[in-house]
């Protein structure tokens, strides 16, 4: 018997800057892959934020590496405006990671921005506690003050952070 045309898979799309991919954004990574049929990671490349601390290529191949394991997920980047970027990719929907309630705050207009701009909702997926204080920027800051992040990021991305940090140190020689 036949139900009539079969509907494409829900193509969801998680944006962020990954500066560095955190265990928090691999945890709404992975929840959000076993909700949609394909989810596309998004590295934004965001003139309005300081300079990155890893290049696009270097956040790209860290993503990359933490979400081998996981077959309907691929990593691209994108410079512009998110909702044309969910447009041409035709995403069904855009997913976000809370933490915190201010993040609430300040995803909300964003979300109903992309909404007016491409029609397109916003998916929000609240952090698991454990990572509710694990923000990219704290992560960089104790870690290149010399504390200890391993229990904050994805093993692959520590790898790059202490190469980088190495780097930083012989320069600094």
């Amino acid at each position: 018997m036949n139900n009539g045309p079969v509907a494409r898979l829900t193509r969801a799309m998680y944006p962020g800057s990954f500066d560095p991919p955190t265990n928090g954004h691999l945890d709404v990574i992975e929840r959000a892959a076993a909700c949609f049929g394909e989810l596309i990671v998004a590295v934004v490349v965001n003139p309005q934020k300081r300079d990155p601390m890893f290049s696009l290529e270097e956040r790209e191949a860290m993503l990359r590496a933490c979400v081998s394991h996981l077959s309907n997920v691929r990593v691209e980047n994108f410079r512009g405006l998110l909702a044309e970027h969910v447009k041409s990719r035709q995403a069904d929907v855009i997913v976000k990671g809370l933490r915190v309630v201010s993040d609430f705050e300040s995803e909300m207009s964003t979300a109903l921005m992309n909404r007016a701009l491409s029609h397109v909702d916003t998916f929000f997926l609240m952090s698991d506690q454990k990572y509710s204080f694990v923000s990219s920027s704290m992560v960089k800051e104790v870690f290149f003050l010399g504390g200890e992040v391993a229990p904050l990021v994805p093993e692959p991305v520590l790898r790059v952070m202490s190469a980088k940090r190495a780097a930083l140190h012989d320069h600094s020689l």
